[in-house]
């Protein structure tokens, strides 16, 4: 059991695995301070197939809150802060910051993940990188196209959306994380975004 209660929320089961998306949401539940029941789901690789975990929806991260099921980091992030989040973490609807902040919090798992997922999945879970290596050859280069993005869009910034953290940087640290893992991010060719990384880690 985790977090404080902070506003009357309810107690939140977060289904979680080391090093996965779930990541997200139990860093956004302790900026929050709330409650919540950690769940250990891990996954166990070789994966037999995908959507085969012990969780509502067989995948990490999900939670149950109050009757609701449901999974995907972003949108769990955005449910989370709508409901418990008290304007904390997001900006205001009638902000200039509110597009901006569902852009970047869907780049992060769609656009920026999209070639580091697959990385994963040949690598840690199938674990047969070695027989498509053209594959992830170009994986990697769908991941680093990302990171030139962000890397032009944090000049001058210490977050994503400028001076305040928010739950976009949230979104987008764990798929730094995961970057730097995979040797992907690097100060040498991505020197903003491994500041940037180095901050929200901090």
């Amino acid at each position: 059991l985790c977090g404080e209660n902070q506003g009357g929320a309810s107690m939140i089961k977060l289904y979680h695995a080391p090093w996965s998306r779930s990541v997200r949401i139990v860093w956004l539940l302790e900026e929050l301070g709330l409650p919540y029941e950690l769940i250990s789901a891990p996954i166990a690789p070789p994966a037999p197939k995908p959507f085969a975990q012990n969780t509502p929806f067989g995948k990490v991260p999900a939670i149950e809150d109050q009757g609701t099921a449901m999974s995907e980091s972003g949108a769990i992030l955005e449910y989370v802060l709508e409901r418990y989040g008290n304007g904390r973490l997001v900006p205001r609807r009638d902000s200039a910051l509110w597009a901006p902040f569902l852009q970047w919090v869907h780049f992060a798992d769609s656009t920026a993940f999209a070639g580091l997922g697959n990385i994963a999945w040949h690598t840690q879970f199938k674990q047969d990188a070695e027989k498509v290596p053209e594959a992830i050859s170009d994986y990697r280069v769908w991941a680093e196209a990302a990171l030139d993005l962000l890397e032009s869009v944090l000049v001058g910034r210490d977050f994503i959306l400028g001076a305040e953290f928010s739950g976009a940087d949230i979104m987008l640290g764990y798929t730094l994380l995961v970057a730097k893992s995979f040797g992907v991010l690097s100060s040498a060719a991505h020197p903003e975004a491994d500041a940037y990384l180095d901050r929200l880690t901090a």
